[in-house]
């Protein structure tokens, strides 16, 4: 798998979100379900908590992190850190383009 382009809309976790709702808090992209089966089908032994290993580009920020398994989806999500969202100018609810590779294919 050499990536994949996909856009979706930036979540926060609501189980970590205080009172005040910070924009320091846990916020997300939820994998497109064809982008998921590939990341499932292209990976190798998935690593702590079913992570997958991936590289990341939104805009101009490339980094290294990890996709994590939803239940409630059926997907993966994404984590994306606060440095991320503000060098895009995106806040919850805005459309992210993201660009992703796994970095340990099967």
């Amino acid at each position: 798998m050499d990536g994949f382009t996909f856009t979706a809309p930036l979540w926060r976790w609501t189980a970590r979100r205080r009172e005040s709702a910070d924009s320091s808090s846990w916020s997300f992209v939820t994998l497109p379900p064809d982008v998921a089966e590939e990341v499932r089908d292209g990976s190798g032994e998935p690593r702590g908590f079913g992570s997958v290993r991936v590289r990341v580009t939104v805009g101009a920020t490339t980094w290294d992190t990890s996709v994590f398994p939803d239940s409630g989806s059926g997907s993966f999500v994404l984590p994306v850190k606060k440095a991320v969202r503000t060098a895009a100018g995106v806040e919850e609810g805005d459309e992210l383009t993201v660009t992703l590779s796994l970095r340990d294919p099967a």
